[in-house]
């Protein structure tokens, strides 16, 4: 399973989803631009113990999101 988050804009909710994704073993996508630094406080908060677990994948468009999901990469 993946979750996508599209140009997220609040970094407690990308964080809450990173904490999802670490607990249930999926792959958290994030499409650019984000509205906040992966260094936020608030991110890391949301997602305390579990960031470090986080199977994270950054993409710069939703173009490169589709085709790393096809190509069954990050």
């Amino acid at each position: 399973m993946d979750v996508v988050l599209v140009h997220p804009e609040i970094p407690h909710n990308s964080g809450c989803a990173g904490r999802l994704t670490a607990a249930v073993g999926a792959r958290l996508h994030l499409v650019e631009p984000l509205g906040f630094s992966l260094e936020d406080r608030y991110l890391k908060r949301a997602g305390l113990d579990y960031w470090p677990q986080v199977d994270l994948c950054i993409h710069k468009n939703w173009a490169a999101l589709e085709k790393a999901l096809s190509e069954g990469s990050e």
